[in-house]
């Protein structure tokens, strides 16, 4: 499955960088020192007798080598470079994961709805943040904190029940998995909107809804 073709991206994201040489540490480390990001190091894949399988021992895990390794994983996570590298040094294959509720929030839609909305919004000229998509085929926005706690007010102010659509928030307590993170044999998260000085400043979740829910509306239809 190819995430860059032009047939599932919009007009502007069809040429995502490949990631797959970018070594995970390397890109823990500038989420941290450039983006001011929480980081966690998460599960891992290794390979057992010839089959990669999750660092967790799971047989059936539900994302493989892309999920937080112990029950405190929230007070593990750390914005601090030299600790990242320090964490990346001892298990060079783990999985990058970012909790949201702190410095962002993330909408979570469909990747059908999500490419829909992005055109949309493109044609409007919103300012985005970050965007990634998932091998489950999901993309999430970055968005300011707080996007959790207004999601089914502003998806009910558009007419929604908050139910109704596939549009959900991420914030306190939960987490999004980062590039170039491989979920096994699923494939990479990827950058459908590549995190850039250009989109520093996220947008609140107010600014992106409208599109969002639409888009996510018309799937439901």
């Amino acid at each position: 499955m190819d995430v860059t073709g032009p047939s599932r991206f919009p007009a502007g994201t069809s040429q995502i960088p490949q990631q797959r040489g970018e070594r995970l540490r390397d890109a823990a480390v500038r989420y941290a020192e450039e983006r001011h990001w929480d980081v966690l190091s998460g599960a891992w894949l290794k390979t057992v007798d010839g089959v990669e399988r999750c660092s967790c021992g799971t047989a059936d895990c539900p994302a493989p080598g892309a999920h937080p390794t112990g029950r405190d994983w929230v007070n593990q996570a750390t914005g601090s470079a030299v600790v990242v590298r320090r964490l990346w040094a001892r298990t060079p294959r783990a999985s990058i994961l970012l909790p949201t509720g702190r410095t962002f929030d993330a909408l979570d839609v469909p990747e059908s709805a999500g490419c829909l909305a992005l055109a949309r919004m493109e044609r409007r000229q919103v300012e985005l943040g970050p965007v990634t998509c998932t091998p489950g085929r999901r993309m999430l926005f970055f968005v300011l904190p707080g996007a959790a706690a207004k999601i089914p007010d502003l998806v009910r102010n558009l007419g929604w029940p908050p139910n109704a659509i596939d549009l959900t928030a991420r914030g306190e307590g939960d987490y999004v998995v980062a590039p170039p993170t491989r979920v096994g044999l699923r494939g990479p998260i990827q950058w459908a909107r590549r995190p850039t000085a250009a989109n520093r400043w996220l947008p609140d979740a107010q600014e992106l809804v409208s599109a969002l829910a639409y888009a996510c509306g018309r799937e439901h239809r």
